[in-house]
């Protein structure tokens, strides 16, 4: 499977909030870094993200692109609510080796009515 296929298939089920099989399209020792927050890094800890994400907040992905350049993918993407971010995911061997993002957090947790950290 192709970068670009993979990351279709990973907005797939993101959008369908399964966190499970999610996860599984990750290494095990994937690293995912969302640079807003601390790097989570293992499978199961990447399922436990999505898990808790999922149970805080609606989320779904607009893809505006996807491009691909070797073994990267590149996601730009927004939500129904206006907010934009974009996705860069290394894929070794048909599965997410690692994955950064960038996307506004203070906008997210204003529009999703979650608490704002104090520090």
């Amino acid at each position: 499977m192709q970068p670009k296929e993979l990351i279709q298939k990973w907005v797939t089920l993101f959008n369908e909030g399964k966190a499970p099989e999610l996860a599984e399209l990750y290494h095990e020792d994937a690293v995912n870094h969302q640079v807003a927050n601390t790097p989570v890094k293992g499978k199961s800890a990447i399922r436990e993200m999505f898990k808790n994400e999922f149970s805080q907040a609606d989320m779904h992905c607009i893809v505006e692109n996807i491009f691909e350049d070797g073994n990267w993918a590149i996601l730009e993407w927004k939500d129904p609510m206006g907010l934009r971010g974009c996705g860069f995911f290394q894929v070794i061997d048909n599965k997410i080796k690692f994955q950064r993002g960038y996307w506004d957090k203070l906008s997210f947790l204003r529009q999703h009515n979650l608490p704002i950290p104090n520090n």
